[in-house]
């Protein structure tokens, strides 16, 4: 689809409605928005009080009410309905197939053994260790095959945009795009199926990332289905901001840290009403998940961290450590990710997606089963590797061993190495996928075996130097928490997220005495990946894809240039002139011309600028003049009012903009993308002394943000259209 071409629909009674792939004109949204609030509160009487405020509670209903409790919902039977699929590829519980394993296991004291739990060979009864573990890996592999090719077949069939995680389009449409089939029923339907699929089947993804894409299509349908708000594009977008936070906020247990997800990652909330909007229905579907409980954890906090013990100075220099690695192994992951991407794109695979996902997923079933801490799911290997040891419960696959140390920093550096390999091809496979579990799995296995190189250090050497802050007695290194250092700093590489990651990490783990360390290598973590590229996983995403994001968190410098050495030049300019336009003449330019506007000039004095499809409606308006509806080609048009008695013509001045957004040609570059991000203009006309000289539009500024960006519009449709200059 070329974004260029018109993709509005001036068949609901004059309203202007988009089709995909268009960009919404928020000037005019925001005037049709400000009309209606004036018109409710214009009304005489009890009427201008009451109707505003049913308005008002109407958003408020969609928002909160709806929305919010839904997310909770979903969120909450999505990790049982993961947590089941993926427990039953080990094994089943003895006295109901639909318990997973932690539900089997409940009640029992700490340390206590849980018999009612049967791994396949012990449920069948087999003895012989050969057989066993042929079964366990068969059962295993074919289990995870099912599940990702069903979710592939699903996408495949029934929903194409349900696919990846969904943030990248979220930050396009909240950004102005148009795609409403991204946010459609089925979409909803097959996402939340398919991510339950895709993650229980083993494959290195999450689904934290794509319960955004989920919160905000169960916010699109409700506000369909809410008379007052359809059509309203502006305010549809403030309803999936919200939306999108309480997404983040069940997916993390982080309320804040989903209001904060909005204002840093989704370029969100110019107005303040706006995030608190946000921050009440986040905080709603926080509640609701809270209030569900469905794991009987008694709180919200997913990988609680022994809250209280001690950090010493000489812990900063390992964090440090962690950090720069996190920086290095994000950028890594990155760069990896998008040349999968570009490669799937151009070859073969692209057209065997199903495929794909099968040999993948028996690759990473067959890699995974050999090693314990890859064997695991995601979300259990990272809550033990968050938890101290503690000799009441259970020792995780000899992780808290100090005899296999060695052995385990081994199987954790491996098991790093091989996630982060097996994460950047996944993400990106036709499956529903998130990026955020797997990136913190990496980030906890380094920062888990540096806490235990760290640990057997002191252990080695008590009374060295570097330890003297220790205390005689007790223990001095908690190797939980360098996962946590580890995992956050894996984070910050990944997404370049920074308050949000923070609040995020500590809701996550309810580390509240360690908020500064976290900071610190969050912090270190982006420094290091802005080296490689500025660009987080998302934003690569989205320039991949070509989707029209301006960023107002870009710092552009021009170098010295002005307008005049990037706009397009008023010889290339399609333009219209203002008193001698024919019927027949502006059909044709319609016809041959898929510019979303054209500038009105009479010679080279600017007169004005007339969107297309104004302009589509004004000669449609000409047909309804006459008995059959056909108007005389030849009839002369004129956009400045008619000035000659003599002979028909029609007036179109009425839907021409007499005051388009104007700068001077010698204006520097760096101003010109400063008022796009601010002002988001569809278009700006350069003019010297009321002479047209030249344009650019929203289009071309992005275009010129991406320009260091090499593999930008790699995925798109037809890269060659995307960024055609025009209106």
């Amino acid at each position: 689809m070329n974004p260029w071409e018109s993709q509005v629909d001036l068949s609901m009674g004059g309203r202007r409605t988009y089709r995909d792939g268009a960009t919404i004109d928020w000037t005019e949204e925001e005037a049709v928005e400000r009309i209606h609030t004036y018109t409710l509160r214009s009304q005489p009487g009890l009427r201008g009080i009451v109707l505003p405020l049913m308005d008002q509670a109407r958003l408020w209903l969609v928002v909160l009410i709806i929305t919010g409790i839904l997310v909770g919902f979903i969120g909450a039977w999505l990790d049982v309905l993961v947590a089941w699929l993926g427990d039953i590829r080990t094994g089943r519980c003895s006295y109901g197939f639909f318990y997973n394993e932690n539900s089997c296991c409940s009640g029992l004291d700490a340390g206590e053994e849980c018999n009612e739990w049967n791994t396949w060979s012990e449920y069948f009864g087999i003895r012989s260790i050969a057989v066993t573990s042929l079964l366990q890996s068969f059962i295993y592999v074919i289990l995870a095959i099912a599940y990702s090719g069903s979710a592939a077949i699903l996408v495949q069939s029934y929903a194409p945009y349900a696919f990846h995680t969904g943030i990248p389009e979220i930050k396009a449409i909240l950004n102005g795009y148009v795609l409403d089939l991204f946010l459609s029923p089925w979409t909803l339907l097959v996402k939340g199926v398919g991510l339950a699929l895709a993650v229980g089947s083993g494959l290195s993804l999450g689904k934290e990332g794509p319960l955004v894409h989920v919160s905000c299509c169960v916010a699109s349908i409700f506000y369909n289905l809410v008379s007052r708000f359809k059509g309203n594009q502006a305010q549809k977008r403030r309803i999936l901001s919200a939306a999108a936070s309480a997404g983040v906020a069940v997916a993390f247990g982080s309320p804040l840290g989903g209001v904060l997800f909005g204002l840093e990652e989704l370029d969100l909330f110019a107005r303040a009403h706006v995030m608190w909007r946000a921050f009440v229905c986040a905080v709603l579907a926080a509640v609701t998940l809270q209030w569900t409980d469905v794991f009987a954890t008694g709180n919200l906090v997913l990988f609680r961290v022994t809250e209280g013990t001690p950090w010493k100075g000489f812990e900063l220099f390992p964090w440090m450590v962690l950090s720069v690695f996190g920086g290095l192994a994000g950028a890594l992951l990155i760069r990896l990710n998008i040349t999968a991407a570009v490669h799937r794109h151009h070859s073969w695979i692209r057209d065997w997606p199903l495929m794909e996902v099968v040999c993948v997923t028996a690759f990473t079933s067959l890699l995974s089963y050999p090693i314990a801490f890859m064997r695991a799911q995601s979300s259990n290997l990272v809550g033990n590797l968050f938890a101290e040891c503690d000799p009441t419960k259970p020792d995780y696959h000899g992780l808290c061993n100090a005899s296999s140390m060695w052995q385990n920093i081994f199987n954790l550096i491996l098991t790093s190495g091989f996630k982060l390999g097996l994460t950047a091809w996944t993400f990106g496979m036709k499956v529903p996928a998130g990026i955020f579990l797997p990136t913190i799995a990496i980030g906890a296995t380094m920062g888990r075996a540096m806490g235990i190189i760290m640990q057997g250090w002191h252990r080695a050497h008590p009374t060295a130097w570097i330890f003297s802050s220790c205390a005689p007695e007790g223990q001095c290194i908690f190797p939980g928490f360098y996962a946590v250092i580890g995992a956050a700093a894996m984070l910050g590489g990944v997404t370049r997220m920074t308050i949000s990651l923070v609040v995020i990490m500590f809701e996550l783990t309810g580390a509240l005495s360690h908020v500064l360390p976290i900071m610190i290598a969050v912090m270190v973590s982006k420094w290091v990946g802005d080296v490689f590229g500025k660009e987080g996983i998302y934003d690569a995403w989205i320039a991949l894809h070509g989707y029209p994001f301006l960023s107002t968190t870009v710092d552009f410098r021009d170098q010295g240039e002005t307008a005049a050495s990037r706009m397009l030049r008023r010889e290339y300019i399609v333009t219209i002139n203002a008193h001698h336009s024919t019927v027949e003449g502006l059909e044709h330019l319609l016809r041959t011309h898929t510019y979303r506007g054209f500038p009105v000039v009479d010679g080279d004095q600017l007169v004005g600028y007339i969107t297309r499809d104004k302009l589509q409606g004004a000669i449609a308006s000409l047909s309804e003049q006459y008995p059959n509806g056909a108007t005389p080609s030849d009839m002369n048009c004129t956009f400045v009012g008619p000035h000659d008695s003599s002979y028909e013509e029609a007036d179109l001045s009425s839907s021409l903009d007499p005051a388009p957004m104007q700068l001077r040609p010698a204006v520097p570059l760096q101003v010109v993308v400063s008022f796009f991000q601010k002002m988001s203009p569809q278009c700006v006309l350069f003019t010297n002394k009321g002479h047209l000289r030249g344009m650019m539009t929203k289009r071309d500024v992005v275009n010129l943000l991406r320009e260091r960006f090499e593999n930008a519009h790699a995925l798109a449709e037809r890269p060659e259209t995307i960024f055609t200059t025009g209106a």
